[in-house]
């Protein structure tokens, strides 16, 4: 695949376009490669290329990448203007409850079926999920669903009203613990050292809600890429966003070597 420029709209042209519904709601997913389904769930504000990349990398990695639209402009550069009206409108969705920590996101139950979908149709033990930034979380209840066998969340920034809280009901959260340990899953997790939105009071929260089963991973700021899209440098003026806007694609980088570290957890419990 020939090198992409990031300031220009990705038309997503090596993605099959589908359509999944589940309990009537239905949404774009784009489709790549072969192997053990991967899915990937854009950052805000949407499938941007820096989004589109990262799954082109699991693809690459062999694997089936399953990229749903769930907000956005897919394959889209946008200034800070349309991803601020993007945000403020995932913000009052009930979809998300991007606000109020104890209270699990409807929309994981599409995701979550999405992933029983999305098993059936590659096989192998399972899938993987990846989570950023809006929907970080989502990659952790997920794990509700049994084919799911290896979730990543990435810079998970919900509740945005509180730093230490979790996007999760408390009996949600106790079953996936219990599946964690049944199964004996890991949940690897990545954030900036300064993010403003993921803070290591999440991480802490995490930490004591799921024990050794959490892998939490903090960069130092220093390895974030100083020169992001218009959106992030107007509104996320800080490091986030670890495997996308702030990643710097060269040999050696510390966000280099987390993308490595995750295609690795994805290759070890999916092609084993």
């Amino acid at each position: 695949m020939p090198h992409r420029p990031m300031t220009q709209d990705d038309p997503l042209e090596d993605f099959e376009r589908r359509e999944f519904t589940f309990e009537d709601a239905a949404k774009r997913v784009y489709v790549a490669g072969t192997g053990p389904a991967v899915i990937v769930m854009t950052e805000m504000p949407g499938i941007s290329p820096h989004v589109a990349r990262f799954a082109r990398w699991v693809r690459d990695a062999g694997f089936t990448v399953y990229m749903p639209s769930l907000f956005g402009r897919d394959g889209a550069v946008p200034d800070a203007d349309e991803g601020a009206a993007v945000f403020r409108r995932a913000c009052v969705s009930a979809e998300f409850r991007a606000f109020g920590a104890g209270r699990t996101a409807p929309v994981t139950q599409w995701l979550r079926a999405l992933a029983r979908q999305a098993h059936a149709a590659c096989g192998g033990p399972g899938v993987g999920a990846i989570g950023m930034c809006f929907t970080g979380n989502f990659a952790l209840t997920m794990t509700l669903e049994p084919a799911v066998l290896a979730p990543v969340l990435s810079q998970p920034s919900l509740p945005l009203d509180e730093p230490g809280g979790l996007d999760i009901d408390p009996e949600d959260l106790a079953a996936v613990g219990a599946r964690l340990e049944a199964d004996d899953l890991t949940v690897l997790a990545y954030r900036f050292a300064g993010d403003q939105v993921c803070r290591a009071e999440r991480f802490a929260a995490l930490s004591q809600a799921l024990g050794e089963r959490f892998v939490g991973r903090v960069l130092p700021d220093s390895a974030a890429h100083t020169d992001p899209p218009s959106f992030f440098q107007r509104h996320v003026a800080f490091p986030h966003s670890v495997v996308t806007a702030h990643l710097i694609d060269e040999a050696g980088q510390p966000t280099i070597a987390a993308r490595d570290e995750i295609l690795a957890f994805f290759h070890h419990r999916l092609h084993a």
